[in-house]
């Protein structure tokens, strides 16, 4: 399995603070907000996030990008999956 982050890179300890921090703040002001927050969203955004900040070649960018193109074909695909569900059952009980 393929991490974000190149663990090796980092000393175990400090990357587990580094981390610890983005999470809650990406997590804490969306709920005092009442706003709806993407858990996928904020940790990815805080491991490449954290990851960059030591060094841009600490990140593995190729499964950043699959993480991101996920995101962006996901709304797309579900409208279409709906629309066909939509259809078929509007066929069968309508």
């Amino acid at each position: 399995m393929k991490l974000m982050i190149k663990p090796e890179r980092f000393q175990t300890n400090l990357m587990v603070s580094r981390l610890k921090q983005p999470v809650l703040s990406a997590f804490s002001w969306p709920l005092t907000l009442g706003i709806p927050v993407s858990t996928t969203h904020a940790i990815t955004g805080a491991i490449s996030g954290v990851g960059s900040v030591k060094r841009l070649s600490a990140v593995r960018w190729d499964a950043t990008l699959k993480i991101v193109w996920a995101w962006f074909l996901t709304i797309p695909a579900a409208l279409v999956m709906a629309y066909f569900v939509y259809k078929l059952l509007d066929l069968i009980f309508l």
